[in-house]
């Protein structure tokens, strides 16, 4: 169906489950204090996961917070699925596709999001900064007010369907790289490509695709770079590396396909400029005005995500202010354990608000 359809079907009326909990406009980091005086020691960051957080059973025991039996349903009439029992119930192999597990980890998120709303208000009334790791980053701009939850759900459907079929031109990966001090991932990409032209690719893809934390890395291209990194590791000082179980390379220009669909998708839809600060993954600084959100969200899929610096940003303060409290909101905890590595005093002041919970 076209979008006109779906979207004039089952956006009015909106989902508006997170208008509730919209702090007042604030400043552009979380050490400043908002329109509120609200004292820095009192304020709270949000930080939405993206692809990869996903596990079979997540969404469990939350239906029963606020808005979310809602958010499910429209979930299934945007998608043409049933989200949840997908999230709940797997298969593990379907809910694993980019086509089903970035609209799952989104919906989760903001799901999480009702359950700490409703256990602890405080905690979303005083949040004054937000960011989401690549997909995360549409539930960070549906928290802070620019989107609307079924709009933004609409755009991550657009998004994840483009960029399974961006992978499915090229065969290409992700690689986790944790390396030593001396490594030099700019150096060890251009060595893979060099490669890759000896084996007759032309114009090989190998980057730093997402900066995660110091000397740790996500390096994305073509399959044939990533295994030459692979049995390289040693020489170019990787003391490990994993590949990503994903089906392309992520925020590369092999993404580029899957832009236009997603600029056009944004173009459409109703985004405002946000209520509290939201940090983009393109260069970590705070969104502006609605034209910027629609700018960056396109950008990001062929530019490496920048969390290492985004929490540079997120936690900048002067000697002696006090760090906000942390909520990592949605499936897994590797946004905190990052944290941890970029910055030890804000990490203390962490916590996850899971969703997977016992059945009443």
């Amino acid at each position: 169906r076209t979008r006109e359809i779906i979207l004039s079907s089952y956006i009015r009326p909106r989902i508006t489950f997170t208008q509730t909990f919209i702090p007042p406009p604030c400043s552009a980091t979380a050490d400043q204090e908002p329109g509120a005086r609200r004292r820095p020691g009192e304020a709270h960051v949000a930080l939405f996961p993206g692809q990869g957080s996903q596990f079979v059973g997540m969404g469990r025991g939350l239906v029963k917070y606020g808005a979310v039996r809602d958010m499910f349903s429209v979930a299934q009439k945007i998608l043409g699925y049933d989200l949840l029992s997908l999230c709940l119930n797997g298969p593990e192999e379907v809910l694993m596709k980019t086509i089903h597990c970035q609209p799952a980890v989104f919906v989760t998120s903001l799901a999480a999001v009702e359950r700490l709303g409703q256990e602890n208000p405080a905690a979303i009334e005083n949040c004054v900064a937000t960011a989401g790791f690549s997909v995360g980053e549409f539930a960070a701009l549906v928290f802070s007010g620019a989107m609307d939850f079924t709009e933004a759900l609409y755009a991550v459907n657009v998004r994840a369907r483009a960029m399974q079929a961006a992978s499915e031109q090229t065969p290409s990966g992700m690689l986790s790289v944790v390396g030593r001090p001396q490594a030099n991932y700019k150096h060890a990409c251009l060595q893979a490509r060099e490669h890759c032209q000896s084996q007759g690719i032309k114009d090989p893809v190998c980057m730093v695709a997402n900066y995660l934390f110091p000397d740790g890395r996500v390096i994305a291209g073509h399959q044939e770079a990533l295994d030459f990194l692979q049995m390289n590791s040693r020489k170019l000082h990787f003391l490990h590396t994993r590949k990503l179980p994903v089906s392309g390379a992520f925020h590369t220009p092999l993404m580029e396909s899957a832009v236009e669909p997603l600029r056009e998708v944004l173009s459409k839809l109703e985004i405002r400029r946000p209520e509290i600060a939201v940090h983009s993954n393109v260069d970590g600084k705070r969104y502006m005005h609605s034209k910027h959100i629609q700018r960056q969200l396109a950008r990001q899929l062929v530019s490496p995500v920048k969390w290492e610096q985004t929490m540079h940003e997120v936690y900048e303060r002067t000697e002696g202010q006090p760090f906000p409290i942390t909520y990592e909101v949605g499936p897994g905890k590797q946004l905190g354990s990052m944290l941890q590595r970029c910055n030890l005093k804000a990490y203390r002041n962490y916590q996850h608000i899971d969703v997977a919970l016992e059945q009443d």
